[in-house]
């Protein structure tokens, strides 16, 4: 067991591992600690619907979100809900939200998603390719089926401009949509075809990717908590952490990378710094998939619940609910889920359940991750922030960080990933 790798990333969901697979690549020691089990219940990578390529998820929504937030504390089958809350920084969150979606960056902040999730797919099909992994990533194309025709008409509209982006859209009428999913019984005025739709096995992806890691030199620490940093002070160098203290023993690495997910905001807080992050629970519902389930990964548009296909069966996650780390369940959230998919896939409504799992998603106000080194350290990194587009954008994200951490020049402009780009506004320093 190594105490002293050249790199330890905290964190060993998705992001976390991606990370240690491209420093890995680049050289040197890499050792990664998780709080539980890789692919564990406890990580946001184990029960997602698991979406990637260009339509694999959507940003969080616009800026009705926080009206309809508070709005459904009093509804407890409502899919979106805000616990109001003087700490863990929620209100100077929703401000920042609510000027990054009227800000006029908006339009640019899409193009660099859907840039990064088309990067991030083509890494996965190269990544994939061997055997066990290979069995974890599906291409079918994906459904985006819309319930009304005001939002189907809304997105025929949009489909030439996502052309022009390289996302293979194309509309499809009911009787069109009956022929690609025959199985299938869709009540939806409409949806949008991606030929480029795909979806990782979750969590059999994660759990392959460690051992794709460990296999590539990676030192994994399972069931490993960080409790506190030894920090080192200098005039001219800076700050550094030479120790990082745990419940399974003390590691005195060269750099650090912090990639825990919703709990990186409390992780950098032990080191003086303040990340603008929220963690937004999600809920899933993985049922036995009975005869009639599509076959091909669908987005139920309007309620923002994805339908995702694996073998006998069959996983529906969404729900949009920030209470800080708190990760119980609420029954009425689970039901109006259900309702949801009820209500575009009428006959799936006699499914067995097997399993009602909820997560933490790491969001940002403006969508987009963290990924950079964390001032006024001179060692730490950080590489969080993902959202509800973890699978589709940790696979360039990692790369970015193993970028900047070598002196390489980095495939894309970091600089909108930059940790301290809420400074400049109304609510104070992130740092």
């Amino acid at each position: 067991m190594r105490h002293d790798p050249d790199v330890l990333v905290v964190g060993g969901g998705v992001a976390g591992l991606f990370c240690a697979y491209h420093l890995a690549r680049h050289g040197g020691s890499v050792t990664v600690l998780e709080r539980g089990a890789i692919g564990g219940a406890q990580s946001c990578s184990y029960g997602n619907t698991g979406f990637v390529g260009t339509h694999g998820a959507a940003p969080l929504a616009g800026p009705g979100l926080l009206l309809e937030g508070l709005r459904g504390l009093l509804s407890p089958a409502s899919g979106v809900a805000i616990r109001p809350s003087l700490r863990g920084g929620l209100p100077r969150w929703l401000w920042q939200f609510r000027r990054a979606c009227h800000s006029q960056e908006a339009q640019a902040r899409l193009h660099l998603l859907a840039d990064m999730k088309q990067r991030s797919l083509q890494m996965l099909r190269e990544l994939c390719q061997p055997a066990g992994l290979a069995a974890t990533l599906t291409t079918p194309g994906m459904v985006l089926a819309f319930k009304t025709p005001q939002e189907f008409e809304r997105a025929r509209r949009a489909i030439p401009r996502a052309v022009e982006r390289g996302v293979p859209l194309r509309a499809l009428s009911p009787a069109e949509l009956r022929v690609l999913e025959p199985d299938a019984e869709f009540d939806v005025c409409g949806a949008l075809y991606n030929e480029e739709g795909a979806f990782l096995r979750v969590p059999d992806f994660v759990i392959e990717l460690g051992r794709t890691v460990r296999d590539a030199g990676v030192e994994i620490h399972p069931h490993t908590e960080v409790t506190g940093f030894g920090v080192t002070r200098s005039g001219v160098n800076g700050r550094a952490v030479e120790q990082v203290r745990t419940t399974n023993g003390d590691f005195r690495p060269g750099e650090v990378v912090i990639a825990a997910g919703s709990w990186s905001g409390e992780c950098a807080r032990g080191l003086g710094l303040r990340l603008t992050l929220q963690p937004v629970k999600g809920y899933s519902i993985t049922v036995k998939a009975p005869r009639n389930a599509p076959w091909r990964p669908v987005l139920l548009t309007e309620g923002s619940v994805a339908v995702s296909p694996s073998g006998d069966r069959l996983r529906f996650g969404g729900v949009l609910e920030m209470s800080g780390l708190d990760r119980a369940t609420s029954p009425g959230r689970a039901d109006g889920l259900r309702r949801i998919v009820e209500a575009y896939l009428p006959g799936l409504t006699s499914t067995e359940t097997l399993e009602t799992w909820t997560g933490l998603r790491p969001c940002t106000p403006d969508n987009l991750p963290f990924l950079g080194r964390a001032e006024p350290y001179r060692n730490v990194f950080v590489a969080t922030g993902h959202g509800q587009m973890g699978m589709g954008l940790a696979p360039v994200g990692g790369k970015l960080i193993a970028q900047l951490m070598a002196g390489q020049p980095p495939d894309l402009d970091v600089a909108p990933f930059r940790l301290d780009r809420f400074s400049d506004r109304a609510g104070g320093s992130t740092s």
